[in-house]
C-alpha cells in the first residue's frame, strides 16, 4: 500500500508496455490511467525520436481510444488542449534530468511533481476555456498564464 498521490511504476518496463501498448491499440483500457497518459507520453518524447509526437500524439491517442471502444467527440475521448499542455509539462521536465536517467526514475519523478498532477493545466486556464470544446477539438493558448 503506498501513501502517494499516485500510482507509481516499478520498472523501465512497465512504462515501455503501456507505451507500446498505446501505439498497438493493444493496452487494457483499464490500464490507461492518468500515470499512464503521462509515463507514455515521456517515453514516446524522451525514448522514441522515430515518432513525432507534436504531430502524431492526436492520432496515436484517438486511434487508442477508438479501439477500446471510446469516442473522440465534443464531450469525450481525445482532448487535444489538455495533451498539448502535459506534452509541454513534460518537456519540461525532461530539460533537468540527468542523461541516462532510467525511465522509471524519470515518470515517477514526474508524477510526483506539480507537472503530474491530473489539474496541472488548470495553472494556465480557466475551467471553462479549458473544458470548453474548441480546448478538446484543438490546441486554444492558456488565458491566465502562459505555458513554459
Amino acid at each position: 500500500m503506498t501513501d502517494l498521490p499516485f500510482r507509481p511504476f516499478a520498472d523501465d518496463a512497465a512504462i515501455r508496455r503501456i507505451g507500446e501498448g498505446l501505439l498497438a491499440c493493444t493496452l487494457p483500457k483499464a490500464e490507461w490511467t492518468h500515470e499512464a497518459h503521462l509515463g507514455a507520453t515521456l517515453w514516446l518524447i524522451r525514448d522514441r525520436p522515430d515518432i513525432d509526437v507534436d504531430t502524431r500524439i492526436a492520432a496515436i491517442i484517438s486511434a487508442y481510444n477508438e479501439s477500446v471502444g471510446g469516442v473522440n467527440d465534443d464531450t469525450q475521448g481525445y482532448h487535444d488542449t489538455i495533451t498539448r499542455c502535459f506534452v509541454a509539462g513534460i518537456r519540461l521536465h525532461l530539460s533537468g534530468r540527468a542523461p541516462g536517467e532510467a525511465l522509471v526514475e524519470a515518470v515517477n519523478t514526474l508524477l510526483a511533481s506539480p507537472i503530474g498532477l491530473r489539474d496541472w493545466p488548470l495553472r494556465f486556464y480557466s475551467r471553462k476555456r479549458l473544458f470548453s470544446v474548441a480546448a478538446r477539438r484543438g490546441f486554444v493558448p492558456p488565458d491566465l498564464v502562459a505555458l513554459p
